[in-house]
């Protein structure tokens, strides 16, 4: 998001009398992770993968700072499923971006199990049907270029699950 566009959330937040921040950002500015990369951090925390990209995707998905957002911590934003919205400045959007580039994918993803159910099971999916470790390096390439597009841009990141 512009931060004039989330300037305008928050001004449309304090004069609404329900703090709707009328949020609508267009649909190209979004994305849906659908999971995957939480999956893929409960499989790295379990095997004791190296802490930097670690946490590197861990606050990719899980910002920096509520409270600048807390305007959007509104049910016409979020169903309120898990933590309230967080933002990523357009600097640490930058930051994340080229930190993104340089995560090693296959070294991330050679460390699922063979056997796909007990690699399903390793990343909390139970069961998954298809080919999980292109999924989720799908996913994590889509993230990329998410972040890639966004610092370009020189946007802000807000994230938050529903």
């Amino acid at each position: 998001m512009s931060p004039a566009y989330l300037d305008r959330c928050r001004r449309a937040a304090a004069g609404s009398p329900d703090g709707d921040p009328r949020w609508d950002p267009p649909a190209g500015d979004l994305l849906d992770l659908d999971w995957a990369l939480w999956g893929l951090l409960r499989h790295l925390r379990a095997v004791e993968a190296a802490p930097e990209p670690v946490a590197l995707l861990d606050r990719s998905i899980s910002g920096d700072d509520a409270a600048a957002v807390a305007f959007l911590d509104h049910l016409e934003v979020y169903d309120r499923f898990g933590d309230p919205p967080t933002l990523l400045t357009p600097d640490a959007v930058a930051e994340v971006a080229g930190r993104l580039d340089a995560v090693d994918t296959a070294a991330m993803l050679a460390r699922l199990p063979s056997d796909p159910d007990e690699a399903a099971e390793s990343c909390g999916f139970g069961r998954f049907h298809g080919d999980l470790a292109a999924h989720l390096a799908h996913h994590l390439d889509a993230l990329r270029s998410f972040y890639r597009e966004a610092a370009a841009r020189g946007l802000a990141v807000v994230t938050w699950v529903d």
